[in-house]
């Protein structure tokens, strides 16, 4: 059985300072401080004159700061499950960006995203959350709605790879990494929260749905092991 909704977020409620941090990123997400450059720098050259932004399962607001320090001049909505997270978030906002700053509470697969509201929307190590297919389903498409013509809507999470052989081999190279860097129970600890709270899709399903959803365009940034960045277009 995996984790509820109601049990990751009181897990996140407790990880605020772990999610806050421009320079580390995600700490245990393969390359985050590069993969949140990549991002940022390739939504702010699909749309330069972009004036609402929205950062979903925000976390402590990384992807949003990254975001707002290229486009100050926006309003920005922050969505995520932690109220605790989400409030960190707005504080960080309101201090580099001249816009509005909206703070929501709450599931984004019930929150109401809007309909061609939004110029980017960002999703850092959030989706791997969703459960079955229909959730998938049900999110990219409010995403999609919720962007404007020529939106984007850009990715960086954990993905699964194709086939369990090249799947485990991927993990081990994670699971690598995070040696070099916390302790052995640190690791065995994310491993078990891993197997209790993700279920993370291919990076080829992910694209795919884009694409059914109505994306024009999809965009890879970066791979490396069981992590991407990646994107797509509304047109």
């Amino acid at each position: 059985m995996k984790s509820t909704p109601e049990a990751i977020r009181r897990n996140f409620d407790q990880q605020v300072e772990r999610f806050s941090n421009i320079e580390t990123g995600q700490t245990t997400a393969i390359d985050s401080p590069l993969c949140m450059e990549l991002v940022s720098q390739a939504a702010k050259l699909t749309n330069p004159n972009a004036t609402n932004i929205m950062d979903l399962g925000c976390g402590g607001g990384n992807y949003a700061v990254k975001v707002a320090t290229l486009l100050s001049h926006v309003d920005c909505t922050l969505v995520d499950i932690s109220s605790n997270m989400v409030e960190a978030a707005k504080t960080r906002l309101e201090q580099i960006v001249s816009g509005k700053v909206t703070a929501i509470q709450g599931d984004y697969r019930e929150v109401e995203l809007g309909k061609n509201c939004f110029d980017i929307i960002t999703a850092g190590t959030t989706l791997h959350h969703l459960r079955g297919e229909e959730e998938w389903e049900l999110v990219f498409g409010k995403i999609y709605r919720a962007l404007k013509p020529s939106g984007s809507f850009w990715i960086n999470d954990i993905v699964l790879s194709e086939t369990d052989e090249i799947n485990e081999m991927m993990l081990g190279g994670w699971l690598s990494v995070l040696k070099k860097q916390i302790t052995e129970d640190e690791v065995r600890m994310y491993r078990e929260r891993y197997e209790s709270e993700d279920t993370p899709r291919t990076l080829s399903f992910q694209l795919d749905l884009m694409k059914k959803i109505g994306f024009s365009k999809t965009i890879v940034l970066h791979k490396h092991f069981n992590f991407a960045a990646f994107g797509g277009i509304k047109y």
